[in-house]
């Protein structure tokens, strides 16, 4: 039986995971009393235990620290919630990781703005709704003939699965939005119900009714003081950014990335030309393709950029859709050093077992941009790339339906999700 200190502020979703799981594991797991998240979390006391800050972490009573939430909640369960066989451990890794990978993303860039957490813009949250619905739809297929995840009782599977959708149950999914998924709602509720579940979160009450658009104050986040409690302020420094991390605990270690000498931008080499990417993307994120994809192609500047189609080399080794999602996402933060002056659309056609692979990339320059840094080149060979000619109808037909998330691919899938790198 694990016993030792949580390090996390109130209402942490994350750390409910590690707080669950020490119930079924019979250990004594006591939260820190006091911890000020931007003031604890910075000290040199906790530096020392924890060097990037971040929460939750966990202390155990003969010393030893451990950070990540999947991590902690692993080692405070029992070894029942981690799986009898070999295979149930692997499915329980596989879903925490899908759980962190994917379901996370789309639950926080669809439930943060609402929170006052990140600023409100339309197309992200809208993309967000999209593929927070994708995912439960498959989840709800998966769940039509079972009663857990893995196995015929709950595991950190279960656990971690409910933590992270838990926000969105709360603030975001209403009635009319979850009835389609009856499947995900029954199990859902069956895992909040348990009771050493409850234990830790109490009754959970689920969104009755469809959140309002936030108003634009300022900066465009919502006064603290009218902020829903399920999930706490993050820091200034996070909230000033233009879109969230969320499939890391960043917290702390956000601040401390930002405070690490920054590295020559290959593109600042390059002319600047007239296209000014920012506000394209602004554009696109705010408003619906029929007037952003216009203002695209009236700003465009094809002297000083240029448009390339990546096309997945290794489609036939491509199985479950998430997994097919977990490469372009990873793929994503590999690049985020290139974001400032790039933009892409990656889109999944097809289902599961036969899916394909391919996006739209805009950036500074003539070349083939992953060339110009080192640190550019982990997943780029993977894919066969060449330029578009956008004054060719046919190409520009192509680039349009990859920034309307429509069409097919060439072999006549159909477009089955999108993700968007800006």
């Amino acid at each position: 039986m694990a016993s030792g200190t949580l390090y996390t502020y109130p209402d942490n979703f994350r750390a409910y995971k590690a707080l669950i799981a020490a119930q079924y594991g019979g250990g004594n797991v006591q939260v820190a009393p006091g911890f000020v998240f931007g003031e604890t979390n910075k000290s040199p006391e906790f530096l020392k235990k924890f060097p990037l800050g971040k929460v939750p972490a966990f202390e155990t009573k003969d010393g030893q620290c451990i950070t990540e939430s999947n991590a902690i909640a692993w080692y405070v369960a029992s070894n029942e919630l981690r799986g009898k066989t070999d295979i149930e451990k692997a499915l329980i890794l596989q879903w925490l990781n899908y759980a962190d990978t994917e379901i996370l993303q789309a639950v926080s860039t669809w439930v943060f703005p609402y929170l006052g957490i990140i600023e409100f813009n339309k197309q992200t949250v809208t993309s967000a709704k999209n593929e927070l619905s994708s995912i439960l739809a498959q989840l709800n297929d998966f769940l039509l003939t079972r009663t857990y995840l893995v196995g015929e009782q709950v595991t950190l599977a279960d656990i971690v699965v409910a933590c992270v959708l838990l926000p969105a149950y709360q603030n975001v999914i209403a009635p009319d939005f979850r009835k389609s998924y009856q499947n995900v709602n029954r199990w859902f509720t069956t895992i909040v119900n348990q009771p050493k579940v409850k234990n830790v979160l109490g009754t959970v009450k689920l969104c009755d009714k469809e959140p309002e658009v936030p108003k634009a104050e300022g900066s465009g986040k919502k006064d603290k003081k009218k902020e829903k409690p399920q999930q706490p302020k993050e820091p200034k420094a996070k909230e000033e950014k233009p879109a969230p991390e969320p499939a890391e605990e960043m917290d702390a270690a956000e601040l401390a990335l930002a405070a690490e000498p920054k590295s020559k931008d290959p593109f600042e080499a390059l002319p600047k030309g007239t296209f000014n990417m920012d506000d394209f993307k602004r554009c696109y994120s705010n408003e619906d393709t029929d007037k952003s994809i216009p203002y695209f192609w009236e700003k465009f500047d094809p002297q000083n950029y240029s448009i390339w189609f990546g096309e997945y080399k290794y489609n036939d080794e491509l199985q479950k859709v998430f997994m097919s999602c977990n490469l372009i996402t990873g793929m994503f933060q590999r690049l985020d050093k290139m974001r400032k002056h790039s933009f892409a659309s990656v889109c999944l056609f097809g289902k599961d077992n036969d899916s394909t692979i391919s996006g739209v990339w805009v950036w500074r320059g003539q070349d083939l941009a992953f060339e110009l840094s080192p640190d550019w080149q982990i997943d780029y060979e993977s894919y066969q790339w060449s330029k578009l000619d956008h004054t060719r109808d046919e190409h520009k037909k192509l680039i349009n339906d990859y920034l309307a998330w429509s069409g097919t691919d060439k072999d006549g899938r159909k477009f089955n999700q999108g993700k968007i790198f800006k």
